[in-house]
């Protein structure tokens, strides 16, 4: 690759999502990308966690700009998706993939100014546990970028009829998507904070479990969240001034309960080491 760009257009996430052939899911990628960005410009960090970076099209793009991490880590469950991230990106110094399981290790442990989770929470069957990695790896006052879509009031309505053209079209990755009664759409419509629908467990070829977009409720989750963190901002992409009644992704900024990372900063050059 001759360029970081280069290797992020490569990426098989980028080309069906921010350079998709809908203008309309490019466009809301894109503005889930920007808005990503900017909240990493505004948290900063020498040392950066992507848990589930896809292609690694966030890193790629992080990494571009100023100011960068000075390490930047992303992590999947598939070991061909890691091993196309590290060749596409192996001219980038301090950029590393590795999967899911090696975050286990001694070295990873508090070992993160910031730890981001983009689109994965939604399918996860137990995020508390997950929420509890996320603190285990993340430095004392260390912080939390969450980013999970808005499946409820307006925008599962034109979520689902969006779905379902791209489908059709082949578009993107939305060959299909889980079917809503009449009744189960309004109840997401007008859903508050409790869940409102059950949602179905889909099971992977490799016997996985995890859950669609169907019935996600990103205020169940917020709660969550602020039973292990503090949340101390949230915002909407694509466009800020939407908010989440008419949003398609919603973003939760939370900060690990202890000791603030600057007043770790003499310790910081040590956990760089270890993360390397």
């Amino acid at each position: 690759m001759s360029t970081l760009l280069d290797a992020v257009r490569a990426g098989f996430y980028a080309q069906k999502q921010i350079n998709s052939r809908s203008r309309l899911i490019a466009w809301s990628h894109r503005g889930r990308f920007a808005t990503g960005l900017r909240l990493a410009r505004e948290v900063g960090g020498a040392r950066t966690l992507d848990y589930g970076c896809g292609d690694g099209t966030f890193l790629g793009l992080l990494m571009n700009g100023q100011p960068a991490p000075r390490i930047a880590v992303g992590a999947e469950l598939t070991p061909t998706i890691v091993a196309d991230c590290r060749e596409r990106f192996k001219a980038q110094q301090g950029l590393h993939f590795v999967l899911v399981d090696d975050l286990d290790r001694p070295a990873h442990q508090g070992a993160y100014d910031a730890v981001y989770c983009m689109e994965v929470l939604e399918h996860v069957i137990d995020p508390v546990a997950m929420l509890g990695t996320f603190n285990r790896l993340l430095a004392p006052g260390g912080t939390l970028v969450i980013s999970v879509p808005i499946e409820t009031g307006i925008p599962v309505v034109v979520k689902q009829i969006v779905r379902r053209i791209a489908g059709w079209r082949g578009v993107g990755h939305y060959p299909g998507t889980t079917g809503y009664t009449l009744g189960e759409l309004l109840r997401s419509v007008f859903a508050r904070s409790t869940q409102h629908i059950t949602r179905p467990v889909i099971t992977g070829e490799d016997g996985s479990t995890f859950y669609d977009h169907k019935g996600f409720n990103w205020r169940v989750l917020r709660a969550l969240v602020g039973a292990e963190f503090d949340v101390v901002r949230e915002s909407t992409s694509p466009v800020e001034w939407l908010g989440p009644q008419l949003g398609t992704q919603r973003w939760l900024i939370a900060r690990k309960r202890g000791i603030s990372s600057e007043a770790l900063r003499s310790g910081g050059d040590e956990s760089q080491e270890r993360v390397a």
